[in-house]
């Protein structure tokens, strides 16, 4: 991953995320390397996605979640609930962030 994102670029990731629809969900499985294939090829095509997690507690939802963000080298933006929010930039950004 690049430098860590701002917290302004946070709140527009955030921004951005609301309206999304989860594009990856986590089973009983866990992170498996079919998740972290369908989440690479979900954040190449997005830059933005949505994960949801059918079970765990919140610790073990942690856990997942970076393990996913290190497995598709993706910023975690936010966790809420059983959602979290993943970024990663295309080789072609689409979403423009600011420096600031």
């Amino acid at each position: 991953m690049s430098s860590a994102l701002t917290s302004k670029q946070h709140r527009f990731l955030r921004s951005r995320a609301h309206h999304l629809q989860p594009v990856v969900q986590v089973g009983d499985a866990g992170v498996s390397e079919a998740v972290i294939a369908a989440a690479d090829e979900a954040l190449a095509h997005h830059e933005l996605i949505k994960v949801r997690f059918q079970q765990g507690d919140k610790a073990e939802r942690r856990v997942m979640t970076e393990s996913l963000c290190a497995g598709t080298a993706a910023h975690l933006v936010q966790e809420v609930g059983r959602i979290a929010i993943l970024y990663r930039p295309a080789e072609d950004p689409v979403i423009q962030l600011s420096e600031a």
